[in-house]
């Protein structure tokens, strides 16, 4: 983004269009990058006389200082002197009190007095005195990120991002409408996603439009542009409030983009509310996965796209996860009406237990989940918990009554995800060549082979290096079944004993 002073728009025909940077103006963009080269080592004043003569060949002084704004992010200024300023000042300073600087001749002598009581040359400290004014400070390094055609692109989006500072509306089509929404969400804006001829359109306001016209969001929409940007075929059109006066802002892929170097990196999500429920939620071992931000779903005329869904892993079977943590009434209002207008397809909605809205919601034949300050996993664990007992039920339905694995040792998670089902689908059925040793099926042959094999007396680590051979884990089961249990012998180890 540019100073608002930098801004380069044309109103012609009662629009708002930016006056972007063109392939001409390549050489331009060279020159202030050469001058910033070639300056390092010399004070920023003599940079900016060079500065200051390109504007003067130049047919806008504000693209240059456009360039030069940009090129001056990835400059770096430094005080260099022999003393500190604000030592050498304050030195100076009560040493021309003593004086009583009335003339030039006065000023030396107070300089030379203040020089002996540091221990410098006076010429040393006359040039450290203002060291730290900005026109005295010197250019240490540019390393710049752009070469000229990439300044070119990023004037583009820069001068696009000012000007949308005063936008009080933004409505965009994008090849990545996922990717915007979440932007969108992320930044705290408010959105609907509206059906249009020409395609998905989302239109983005900040939440004071709930109540009235704000330019105060303009910020979040120039950022927002930076996402929109990165995608290859997108529209915006924007409503400008400038200075009073409507205006109409329209940027294409042709006009902006955005150079290919040092992305910045977006956050994954938009709430810490949202956040701290998905890192809970993947730690558990569960047969749902979480999607963030699934597909759209049509509400009348407009669609919505709720925060998650969570896929049943053993079918396709989806539940849409919406979390409701902005209080306002008229936001409310507006996403019950949603809600209503959500047809076949299931829905859980976390909500903020101070909008009072639950019933309502449950209402409109969704689940909803109260909550304060964080939702707890355990609630909607529970809430999915209904859902899985038909889910098991119809997978159940397609198992034979018995299976017969060829392995001797397989555990009930490895033939469940062999068969595409729950372990819990394979409660029901029979295992005539097996036996259920904890959730391992074992072959009757292999437990009297261990059973031969243990001896009272036997260390746990022999005993559990054995069942290893046959890829056994689950230790204390398989003891048990055998006859034998673990005599523990503090925390040097244990032994076996016979359970007879």
């Amino acid at each position: 983004m540019l100073r608002k002073d930098l801004l380069r728009v044309s109103r012609a025909g009662g629009g708002y269009q930016p006056q972007f940077a063109a392939r001409a103006d390549r050489p331009l963009a060279a020159r202030v990058l050469g001058a910033f080269a070639d300056h390092v080592g010399e004070s920023r004043a003599s940079l900016d006389d060079a500065l200051a003569a390109l504007e003067a060949d130049a047919d806008d002084f504000k693209l240059v200082r456009g360039f030069a704004t940009l090129c001056e992010r990835d400059a770096t200024f430094e005080t260099q002197a022999a003393l500190p300023p604000e030592r050498a000042r304050r030195i100076a300073f009560e040493a021309a009190e003593a004086v009583g600087v009335v003339t030039e001749a006065d000023r030396d002598r107070a300089l030379a007095r203040a020089a002996d009581r540091l221990g410098v040359e006076a010429g040393v400290l006359d040039d450290a005195l203002y060291a730290d004014r900005e026109s005295r400070q010197v250019l240490a390094a540019f390393d710049p990120r752009w070469t000229p055609d990439e300044l070119l692109d990023q004037y583009g989006l820069s001068l696009a991002q000012t000007a949308l500072f005063d936008a009080v509306e933004v409505r965009v089509r994008s090849s990545d409408p996922k990717a915007l929404v979440s932007a969108v969400k992320r930044l705290g804006l408010m959105y609907e996603v509206c059906r249009t001829d020409a395609g998905r359109e989302v239109v983005v306001t900040g939440p004071d439009h709930l109540f009235r016209r704000s330019r105060r969001y303009g910020t979040a929409f120039a950022r927002l542009l930076r996402s929109v940007a990165k995608t290859a075929d997108w529209r915006l059109a924007a409503t400008v409030d400038d200075r009073g006066t409507e205006r109409e802002l329209v940027l294409t892929d042709d006009d902006v983009s955005v150079p290919g170097v040092d992305p910045l990196a977006d956050p994954t999500y938009d709430s810490g509310v949202e956040a701290d429920f998905a890192a809970r939620f993947a730690a558990l071992d569960l047969d749902w996965d979480l999607v963030r931000e699934p597909e759209p779903l049509a509400v009348g005329t407009r669609v919505m796209i709720p925060d998650f869904a969570f896929d049943y892993r053993f079918g396709g079977f989806r539940v849409f996860f919406e979390i409701m943590g902005f209080w306002t009434p008229e936001y409310v209002t507006k996403k019950l009406g949603q809600l209503a207008d959500v047809e076949d397809v299931e829905m859980l909605v976390a909500v903020d237990e101070s909008l009072g809205v639950s019933e309502e919601i449950e209402a409109r034949d969704h689940r909803a989940i109260t909550y304060t300050g964080a939702v707890r996993v355990k609630d909607v664990v529970d809430a999915l918990r209904r859902y899985e007992a038909d889910l098991v039920a119809e997978t159940r339905a397609d198992l034979p009554d018995e299976l017969r694995p060829e392995a001797d040792v397989i555990s009930l998670a490895d033939l469940a995800a062999e068969r595409g089902v729950s372990e819990d689908a394979l409660d029901g059925v029979a295992f005539p060549d097996h036996e259920r040793v904890g959730r391992t099926l074992v072959r009757p042959a292999v437990l009297e082979a261990i059973a031969s094999a243990l001896d009272p007396g036997m260390t746990l680590d022999e005993v559990e290096a054995r069942l290893a051979e046959d890829d056994l884990t689950e230790t204390s089961a398989v003891l048990s079944r055998v006859g034998y249990e673990v005599v523990w012998e503090g925390l040097s180890g244990g032994t076996i004993r016979g359970t007879d």
